[in-house]
């Protein structure tokens, strides 16, 4: 007696969840807003297996700095919300700002993009906002990921990261080495919480319960929250080219009290004079509802200062006033001082 197998029936990709078509599409979506962002050195862009830069033929001993970072968990209130086209801009600016602590220019990002499934236009608008990011901060976006992984992220939700690449001549890196006591330390306003301490924004969001305020600082109260990080690349570069800064801390997770240390000589300390800028509706809003103190204000969030400038005393002012024309908040906020038995930064 001979018997016949049954053919099982076919699967394809997209039957295991994965749409090749909609990436496809996706790309589509990407390449004008990738075009917006090219400038000198880009050899190949997105669409081959790697990007091709070429550094600028104008730097001398160019030294590369990278950067890389995510978003956090910013993104569950984007979810929520549905509020995509500007965490984009969060992703670029998380890296561009590091790489220019150390002085260095961005000279091009790539993207991580991953979700269960592929929302064609969810994803169009958040590498909409990478494209922005790194046109505002003349930064190439030539390449990226785009993972569609079923099973793996809850219907609705991705994750990003991302990596910026830039440059600086050897001679011009900022290392905070020349940084002395009687330097002034100036800082730059933020547009708001930026993307770090979401874990305590959400958990705030979620004891209000409805006793949201309408507005914050001028703003609809979700989109004063989601306000994304400001990019000061470009600003504080043109700032760079004329002033002898000393030292850049961008003011990320760990808040005013972690970040300034990481730029600062052994045996110095910041000393921050309190009510030197001023506390921002969402700022107060945020304390007043944790129910914190100051300390932990100001090593959870940037609390107002996004990013912090050291220069010596007699450059100060002059600094200062060509970042105000650029267009930057900028307040003096301290001094350095000699370190002794205190802590790295004392604000009082």
């Amino acid at each position: 007696m001979s018997t016949s197998a049954t053919s099982p029936t076919p699967l394809s990709y997209k039957d295991a969840g994965v749409d090749i078509d909609a990436g496809d599409a996706l790309v589509e979506r990407i390449k004008p807003l990738a075009k917006k962002t090219m400038r000198e050195g880009v050899l190949a862009g997105i669409g081959g297996f790697g990007a091709l830069f070429e550094v600028p033929k104008r730097y001398k001993e160019p030294v590369l700095v990278s950067g890389t970072d995510g978003v956090g968990t910013k993104l569950k209130l984007a979810f929520e919300w549905n509020m995509h086209d500007t965490v984009g801009i969060d992703l670029v600016a998380m890296s561009v700002n590091d790489v220019l602590v150390q002085g260095a220019e961005p000279l091009f990002f790539l993207d991580y993009f991953a979700c269960g499934k592929l929302d064609v236009d969810t994803a169009a608008a958040v590498v909409g906002g990478i494209a922005k990011g790194c046109e505002l901060s003349g930064c190439a976006l030539i390449g990226g990921e785009t993972a569609e992984m079923p099973g793996m992220y809850p219907a609705g939700e991705y994750d990003l990261a991302g990596f910026a690449v830039g440059a600086v001549e050897k001679s011009k890196i900022l290392t905070g080495q020349t940084v002395q006591p009687g330097d002034v330390v100036l800082g730059l306003a933020s547009h708001g919480v930026h993307s770090n301490g979401f874990s305590l924004v959400r958990k705030c969001i979620e004891r209000a319960g409805a006793d949201l305020p309408a507005t914050l600082d001028g703003k609809p109260f979700k989109q004063a929250i989601m306000e994304p990080t400001r990019l000061y690349v470009k600003n504080v570069l043109a700032a760079l080219a004329v002033h002898p800064i000393k030292a850049l801390a961008h003011i990320t997770g760990g808040g005013l009290l972690e970040n300034i240390p990481r730029v600062l000589p052994e045996g110095t300390a910041a000393h921050l004079t309190k009510g030197s800028w001023p506390q921002t509706e969402l700022f107060a809003w945020l304390q007043k509802t944790a129910g914190i103190d100051d300390i932990e204000m100001n090593r959870t969030f940037n609390n107002g200062i996004g990013m912090v400038v050291v220069v010596d005393a007699a450059n100060a002012e002059a600094t200062a006033a060509t970042l105000r024309a650029a267009g930057e908040q900028v307040y003096t906020i301290g001094a350095i001082a000699a370190r002794g038995d205190g802590a790295a930064v004392v604000v009082a």
